[in-house]
């Protein structure tokens, strides 16, 4: 037992549950008033729900022994009754701790969702959502990406990503970003538009906005450090690249936002720390510091313009995970092809370091399968709810907002004591 890495990982847990209230003030921010409590409430509400599930059979579906790499046996640590016992991974950390750690990464990934429905999805029929797609999509994309071969036990068979294409993603890009990201756009497009889009929506709080964005730079640390899976150089490396490239990010997307509009706003500046942070997921332990810059500042100023696609082509991602999370998660794992260095923790070359396009093939197909599979599936997750337990609340239900009418809850309270 390595007691050192397992007190880093303790912090990591702790540090990732705090993107929990992160992401929900982020959203909360950002929504009208009168829907600002279900908004906060999608993200536990989800995180709670993909808690039991893990516990119960996800951990086991996306790290027991692989059916032909798409997924892990259901049952192999179905319950988790045989990771409770003082075993270790190869590195010395206890596979429950790992299992924690996981966990919460399926539940914040699924949270994501959530910003594409805002102020116009049943809190119900959002709850069965989430739950189908961590089932059906989550867990197994997980399995491709981050299940190696012997990473629980020394026999164990992983993903197709990980071991058989060879691509390289630190801590999600793929299995985080670019999955929700696309499962983001097909719930958008089967819900359809709210009575808002096209109009400018005005955050209810921005303050509240730019604490949720700090909090979860703050967690990505855990989130992009304690991917390393060990207190050492590898962890450091990442969590100074981490840094660096949402710094990029934030000043691209600044810069852009000054060109386009004429001035600097603290939802962009959010915006882009969120960016950057996306982007530098999977690149993290690829990329040098000068990389990082690349990295965050390009995706920072591509994003700027990726959230104005929604107008163009008429999808309601009320608050841009599409923008954001999609395309910046393409950015930051294509950029590994160009940017990887064979100095950095995960030890290969780029074709700006002389390393051809091999690698860069390979992000592009774990992009694309990724991409297709959760948009497809999470498509039809959502028409079968809106077939049968009805989706989208009704008009004047919309008007009345989401808080009082389902929640009988305000965010905040007006009346003299």
């Amino acid at each position: 037992m390595d007691t050192g890495t397992t007190a880093f990982m303790l912090c990591c847990v702790i540090g990732l549950t705090l993107m929990i209230p992160g992401l929900a003030l982020f959203y909360g921010g950002m929504v009208s008033v009168k829907s600002s409590t279900n908004m906060m409430m999608m993200t536990f509400g989800a995180v709670a729900s993909v808690g039991l599930l893990w516990v119960l059979f996800g951990f086991s579906m996306v790290f027991g022994t692989s059916y032909g790499g798409f997924v892990g046996s259901v049952t192999e640590f179905a319950g988790m009754k045989d990771l409770l016992e003082p075993m270790t991974t190869v590195d010395g950390l206890p596979i429950s701790l790992f299992a924690v750690f996981q966990a919460l990464f399926a539940a914040i990934t699924v949270a994501l969702i959530s910003g594409a429905v805002a102020d116009r999805m049943k809190f119900g029929a959002w709850m069965g959502f989430a739950t189908l797609w961590a089932v059906l999509v989550y867990f197994p994309v997980a399995h491709w990406v981050f299940a190696f071969d012997g990473v629980v036990t020394e026999n164990s068979v992983g993903g197709w990503i990980a071991n058989t294409l060879g691509a390289v993603d630190f801590a999600g890009g793929t299995a985080v970003h670019i999955n929700a990201g696309a499962a983001a756009l097909a719930v958008a497009i089967v819900l359809g538009k709210s009575a808002m889009f096209g109009q400018l929506r005005k955050p209810h709080n921005v303050p509240l906005t730019l604490l949720g964005a700090g909090l979860l730079w703050a967690g990505w640390y855990a989130f992009n450090g304690g991917s390393a899976l060990a207190a050492g150089n590898s962890a450091a490396i990442v969590m100074v690249t981490t840094f660096v490239a949402t710094c990029a990010a934030v000043l691209a997307w600044l810069a852009v936002e000054k060109i386009k509009d004429g001035h600097v706003t603290g939802v962009g500046a959010a915006s882009g720390a969120i960016t950057g942070l996306v982007a530098i997921t999977p690149a993290c332990g690829a990329v040098t510091p000068v990389g990082a810059i690349f990295v965050g500042g390009i995706a920072g100023a591509v994003c700027v313009y990726a959230v104005g696609l929604k107008s163009r082509f008429g999808y309601d991602d009320s608050l841009d995970v599409v923008g954001v999370h999609l395309v910046g998660g393409v950015i930051g794992t294509l950029l590994i092809g160009f940017f990887a260095s064979e100095g950095m923790p995960n030890g290969i070359n780029g074709l700006f370091y002389g390393g051809g396009i091999d690698q860069l093939w390979k992000q592009a197909v774990a992009a694309g399968a990724v991409m297709l599979y959760s948009f497809a599936v999470a498509y039809l997750i959502a028409f079968a709810l809106k077939k049968t337990v009805g989706i989208r609340i009704s008009p004047d239900e919309e008007e009345q907002g989401i808080d009082a009418k389902f929640h009988r809850e305000s965010s905040y309270d007006m009346q003299p004591v």
